[in-house]
């Protein structure tokens, strides 16, 4: 749970970064900064330019002193609660009870102004319509949108119908637009979540990844490390040149290790399945294990992914045999075959060791098992008469060859 948190605040510092970079404003987000500040107030701001007949009829001295006052204060407080509502609210559905109480209050406003200090008040239903489209979910919005063009033509019959008949279209038509605008910045916000998700899977992917192979590539070298340290313990009395080549040997297949982990970290690292098998002998005459191996394998027109995951699956195997089995004999085959959904190549481990925690799947075979799906191959492993046996399948063609032998 903590690595996920830490992965999604470096995922969301990463994007705050880019965001920066490109100079990307977030839509249907609070402004992280002041820049996105003045824009986001911009962007609101220049739909107040429908103030202009009520601001204009109220300096026009054609109302009394307390009209006057009465008037810039409920216009006053009709700006603020547009703002409040439309600039917080942008993009996402209303919540909260302070959000229907500043819809609620633009609903009351606009229609006793309107109707108190005449039809220059009537653009105050554009704000309405905006607000509506904006905050309100479609389907609410759908009605409430003509429910307040009629209500301002109801109003216009009284302070001016042919001022409410021209605005009746306008906004019918800009509170729609507002609800796609809406849309478009709920998509916006889904789509950078998405985004989101898309990242942590692949992180965790790759960390999974990463496991499969530092599983595969420690536990294959330690192993071999930890034989020959053992042999060159028992040979160190009495045979000092013999525990030296032994030395020599871990010294080898430490750097070896070392420089297999570095190319794992790096994602580059493609086994090849003749030097597996090769290394294979290595391991198994350390472990005092009769090996019978095949010789270099024809590999020609085999995928590369192919390959790396059989590779795979024969190191883990051998491990296998070499740390759990208690085996004297192991036996590997590889052959092609066709089969119903094309040539396979199939590779066979087979010991006679009657090791027990072999046969309980544990991260290796697991690991090696998802390695070999994502290859479009198959793992089968468990035992066989007094041992244990693992047959790993990939496809011998490429994948739109598959099947054209069927």
């Amino acid at each position: 749970m903590s690595a996920m948190t830490e992965d999604q605040r470096a995922g969301d510092g990463g994007r705050a970064a880019e965001d920066r970079r490109t100079g990307e404003v977030r839509m249907g987000q609070p402004a992280r900064n002041r820049r996105e500040l003045r824009v986001k107030v911009l962007w609101i701001g220049v739909w107040l330019v429908f103030l202009s007949s009520p601001i204009g009829d109220l300096t026009g001295g054609h109302h009394s002193a307390d009209a006057t006052l009465a008037g810039a204060l409920g216009l006053t407080a009709f700006v603020v609660a547009y703002l409040a509502l439309v600039f917080r609210n942008m993009g996402r559905p209303v919540s909260g009870r302070g959000a229907h109480v500043l819809l609620a209050v633009l609903g009351i406003l606009a229609p006793v102004l309107a109707y108190t200090l005449g039809s220059a008040w009537l653009g105050l239903f554009v704000y309405l319509s905006v607000a509506c489209g904006a905050t309100l979910p479609p389907k609410a919005a759908s009605w409430a949108i003509p429910a307040s063009a009629v209500v301002m033509y109801l109003v216009g019959l009284h302070s001016g119908e042919e001022e409410a008949r021209n605005l009746l279209l306008l906004v019918v038509l800009i509170g729609f637009a507002m609800v796609g605008v809406g849309q478009l910045v709920q998509t916006t916000i889904e789509l950078r979540k998405a985004r989101a998700t898309v990242a942590q899977l692949a992180a965790n992917e790759e960390r999974l990844r990463l496991a499969r192979d530092l599983h595969d590539l420690l536990g294959h070298s330690l192993s071999l490390i930890t034989l020959k340290s053992e042999l060159a313990g028992r040979m160190l009395p009495g045979h000092p040149e013999k525990a030296a080549q032994q030395v020599a040997d871990i010294e080898r297949v430490s750097r070896q290790a070392l420089v297999d982990v570095r190319e794992a970290v790096t994602g580059y690292r493609r086994p090849r399945l003749a030097e597996e098998l090769a290394g294979v002998q290595v391991a198994l005459a350390a472990a005092g294990v009769a090996a019978e191996v095949p010789a270099d394998p024809e590999l020609g027109g085999v995928p590369e992914e192919s390959e790396a995951a059989l590779a795979w699956a024969l190191r883990e195997a051998v491990t296998n045999v070499v740390r759990h089995s208690g085996a004297d004999r192991c036996a590997v085959e590889l052959l092609r075959r066709q089969t119903l959904d094309g040539p396979m190549l199939e590779l066979a481990v087979e010991d006679n060791g009657s090791g027990g925690s072999a046969t309980v799947a544990g991260n290796g075979l697991t690991g090696l098992r998802e390695r070999l799906e994502k290859a479009g191959g198959t793992l089968e492993a468990g035992r066989a008469g007094s041992g244990f046996r693992l047959i790993a399948r990939v496809p011998a063609a490429p994948s739109a060859d598959v099947g054209s032998g069927a």
